[in-house]
């Protein structure tokens, strides 16, 4: 042997053993298995870009069509504003023209009607989703502490942006769990991201990122063919090749991160191009089943179609989906002003795809594996912005959950009479993700990676009351 194959094989072994190692197959760290019993495999994650009402979807506060036009200070809720109950924001833009206190009360913008056998109410504006309240768990008591739009990332990681960057919760599961689908991703993204929330792995490296996908069997990602006529077997061969130059050159930098990912993606891009169209191909979906998901209307097509692709998905075997409604800096659901413009239009948008989901995904028993979450950044505010929009919101604020082992028919924790702080059995963020990781088996305190110490914020707690 010469002294060049000598040294490639040499350190091809350290490589392997180094590689090993920080994909946690030589340390006790993550190795493709869950920590306990699981009670659900994939997370379906609907995220509403721009700030999501919680008073006008689905935590109603009658107070404040009764007080409508007062200032806070002339109500009998002016405590709310005690400084020190505000002490929890943490403000990225100093003077921002938004994300500020507004007192003059703002009645509610709609109605409510009690759904189900449990009676919860749900905003007119989501009659769709009311109908499945029996099989959702409402937590109205979510807080947060960026007051601007980095409440995004804050809500998929856990960490405010001054802090700096880290995994989001969909990094965390791909990291600590094996695939259920070699030919699949095992973390998808739909919808647009801002540049600023656009990755997911961080410190845990790209290979972590969700694949972004778009619903189009012709095109459902991005470099997903060759621009030229190829022949399979040309195709395979100019992979092989590809394979095994790229591991060469991992044997003289094994701790590349991104030489990792682009290995790992090169071999599910080809994997990937016969099964994601044949997932995203909808030809032998009944009528109904399309109806179901509102993809014979034109307000609710595009959600929609992402919705019925993320049953087709977890069906095969992905373990996290996250979907961003309304994309954009601010995003779609940032209602300023014309709030009842903005948000009956995004509901309309919405409303039946996520019933359709939550029906289809009962009936073809997945529900029972699936956990689905209705997210948002923040809510908003009580008081008016101009004449007839709400600002951002972080002091208390509405998500709910359902399947998955999650309880269903019930309300969890409370915001005071005028909507504005979480005031019983109160939630930061990472109490949803701890809850979601303890339904995947996941023992949030066992994923770290060395030198990088989580914080007991980053790990939330679950949120046992709600699980069944």
């Amino acid at each position: 042997m010469d002294r060049r194959g000598f040294l490639t094989d040499t350190f091809s072994g350290l490589a392997l053993a180094a590689m090993l190692h920080r994909d946690g197959y030589a340390s006790g760290e993550p190795n493709g298995k869950p920590h306990f019993a699981p009670k659900a495999k994939s997370v379906i994650w609907l995220f509403m870009n721009g700030g999501v009402s919680h008073m006008e979807t689905f935590d109603p506060k009658p107070m404040l069509t009764k007080y409508a036009g007062k200032s806070i200070n002339e109500t009998p809720f002016k405590d709310v504003q005690n400084p020190e109950k505000l002490k929890l924001a943490r403000v990225t833009v100093i003077n921002d023209a938004n994300g500020q206190q507004r007192n003059k009360l703002y009645p509610l913008q709609v109605g409510f009607k009690k759904h189900g056998k449990s009676g919860i109410e749900v905003s007119d504006w989501l009659p769709h989703t009311g109908e499945c309240i029996d099989d959702i768990t409402v937590i109205r008591s979510t807080y947060t502490t960026d007051d601007n739009h980095g409440a995004q990332t804050q809500f998929h990681t856990g960490r405010h942006m001054l802090d700096g960057e880290f995994p989001t919760l969909g990094a965390w599961v791909h990291y600590g769990l094996g695939t259920l689908n070699e030919n699949l991703p095992q973390f998808i993204s739909m919808g647009n991201r801002e540049y600023w929330n656009l990755k997911d792995g961080h410190y845990l490296g790209p290979a972590h990122d969700a694949v972004p996908v778009r619903v189009d069997p012709a095109n459902p990602l991005d470099y997903g063919k060759p621009e030229l006529p190829v022949r399979p077997e040309e195709q395979k061969l100019g992979f092989e090749l590809s394979g095994k130059l790229n591991k060469l050159r991992a044997a003289e930098y094994p701790d590349d991160p991104a030489l990792d990912a682009r290995i790992k993606a090169y071999e599910l891009a080809f994997r990937m191009q016969k099964s994601l169209p044949e997932v995203l191909d909808f030809a032998k979906e009944t009528e109904e089943t399309k109806k179901l998901y509102g993809l014979d209307r034109p307000e609710t097509r595009a959600f929609g179609l992402q919705l019925l692709a993320s049953r087709r998905l977890v069906e095969r075997g992905v373990r996290f989906i996250q979907i961003q409604h309304g994309a954009g800096g601010a995003g779609a659901w940032d209602a300023h002003g014309g709030l009842k413009a903005n948000h009956s239009g995004n509901c309309l948008a919405v409303d039946k795809p996520i019933s359709g989901l939550l029906k289809d995904l009962k009936r073809t028993g997945l529900l029972k594996d699936t956990i689905v979450v209705f997210a948002t950044e923040f809510g908003r505010t009580p008081g008016t912005q101009g004449s007839d929009g709400r600002d951002h919101h972080i002091y208390g604020f509405s998500v709910w959950m359902a399947g998955g082992g999650i309880k269903g028919g019930i309300v969890h924790g409370a915001t005071d009479e005028i909507g504005f702080h979480a005031v019983e059995n109160r939630h930061y963020v990472t109490d949803v993700h701890a809850t979601i990781l303890h339904q995947l088996g996941l023992d949030s305190r066992k994923l770290e990676i060395p030198g990088r110490k989580r914080l007991d914020v980053d790990h939330g707690n679950a949120i046992k009351e709600i699980l069944g």
